[in-house]
Order: C-alpha cells, then sequence, then structure tokens
C-alpha cells in the first residue's frame, strides 16, 4: 500500500477510537452443514473502541457515522441508509448498498428486491410454522450509501464503510448472518468465491455462522427461476437454525 494512503487509513481509524489492526491471513474453508468454524474473516480487522458501558448500541454507531464523508459515495447520495428492524434480532440479512428507494426513504431494502426478500422472509416462515415478520429481523448494507448508478462499492468504500457494519453485527449478536450476494460475501468472508459455489452451506463471520445465498435482485430476473429455488431453501435453513 502506498505510504500516502496508509496514513489517510490510519488518521481515519484514529479518529473512530480504533486503537489497534490486526490482519487475519486463514484461508477460506467451508464444512458443509456443519456449522464449524471454517470461515476467514476480512484481511484486516479494525477493533472498535467499546462505550463506557463496555458495548456499543446501534445508537451510538449511527450518531458515530453522523452525516458521513468519509469516502465518495456521499457525494450523489440523498441520504444514509443505516438499518432497519429489531436491535436485538437473532438474524441479520447483510445486501450490497442502497438503490434508488432505499436513498428516498433511507431504508434498506424497500425497492422490488426489499420487496421480495420481505415476502421470502414471512412467507418461507409461514409455511415452516415460525412466527417471524420483517421487523423481527434485522437488516442492513455493506455500504451506507447509494453507489452511483447502483454499480458494485469499490473495495475502499467497502473497506470503510464495512467498519461500521461490523460494529453494527458486533453490537446485535445475532445468532445467524445471512449475506445477500458477491459483495456481502466478500466484505463478511474475505472471499472471491461465486456465490453459485458458496450457497446453501455455513462460513463464521468471527464466531457468528453466516448462510451464503443470492441477492433478491438476482432472484427478480425470470431467467434465474433455479436460483429462486435454492434461494428459498437456503432460507428454510436459516430460520431453522435461529428459531427452532
Amino acid at each position: 500500500m502506498h505510504p500516502e494512503l496508509l496514513r489517510q487509513y490510519l488518521e481515519y481509524y484514529q479518529d473512530l477510537g480504533i486503537k489497534s489492526l490486526y490482519r487475519r491471513t486463514a484461508p477460506l474453508r467451508s464444512r458443509l452443514g456443519t456449522g464449524d468454524d471454517g470461515c476467514a474473516e476480512p484481511s484486516l480487522f479494525a477493533e472498535p473502541r467499546a462505550s463506557a458501558s463496555g458495548s456499543e448500541t446501534l445508537d451510538d454507531i449511527r450518531t458515530d457515522l453522523g452525516d458521513c464523508h468519509r469516502c465518495r459515495l456521499d457525494a450523489q447520495r440523498t441520504q444514509i441508509v443505516f438499518g432497519v428492524g429489531d436491535p436485538q434480532a437473532k438474524l441479520v440479512f447483510v445486501g450490497e448498498g442502497p438503490g434508488a428507494d432505499e436513498d428516498a426513504q433511507g431504508i434498506p431494502f424497500v425497492g422490488r428486491a426489499g420487496q421480495l426478500l420481505t415476502q421470502m422472509i414471512e412467507n418461507t416462515a409461514q409455511r415452516e410454522g415460525i412466527p417471524l415478520e420483517r421487523q423481527d429481523v434485522y437488516i442492513c448494507n455493506v455500504v451506507k450509501c447509494r453507489p452511483p448508478g447502483n454499480r458494485t462499492p469499490e473495495a475502499d468504500e467497502m473497506e470503510t464503510c464495512g467498519q461500521f457494519l461490523f460494529r453494527q453485527l458486533e453490537a446485535i449478536r445475532p445468532r445467524a448472518i445471512c449475506a445477500l450476494g458477491a459483495t456481502a460475501v466478500k466484505a463478511l468472508l474475505n472471499t472471491r468465491e461465486g456465490v453459485t459455489r458458496l450457497r446453501g452451506n455455513w462460513f463464521k463471520w468471527r464466531d457468528i455462522p453466516v448462510m451464503v445465498t443470492y441477492h433478491p435482485s438476482y432472484l427478480l430476473r425470470a431467467y434465474n427461476q433455479a436460483a429462486k429455488r435454492e434461494a428459498w431453501e437456503d432460507l428454510k435453513k436459516v430460520l431453522h437454525f435461529v428459531y427452532d
């Protein structure tokens, strides 16, 4: 890394109150159907500073995020899309980033893909006899501002905003995380393996089980009917693991 870029990153972490950085180099390993420790963590993690009470709340993190201008994504956003749902949820869904509808409303997953995700959560839960609605889970994204033209977030944007995602997950401490699509998988598992190869299997982010599945926007495409059936199966597996 260029020394000037490294200096900027260190100054950013210092502003967040982060005191130490450490590097992880363990490879990604999948153990199908076991839920054992077997996943990689991002190669560079920052340890967030705990609040005076010993742990952060989502409100603490949102306050710290403020009117964020830490990366280029602030230039064209309407508003920050932090997250929505139960702050004590047992299940967290992580997507890529806000789209136009999310940017306008300030709520993640409210457009067509979000409506599909809501249907998947609630319909699957009903069919499986699990009393669960969208409001009972927590939903957020890797980046909190809409990328221009809905492009894929770039690596430095993911790293900058990903620290807030990690703090959200630590504050909630869910029983499981469902990673929706390639960007969420890359952020949580530090791998370039495709979703098609990873989906339906358990990995871990730190010590929290992670299920990989398709992003709902991918499932909206007419030619992806087989993927839609697979995603329903993935969701059934997640719901039974968390709520049984």
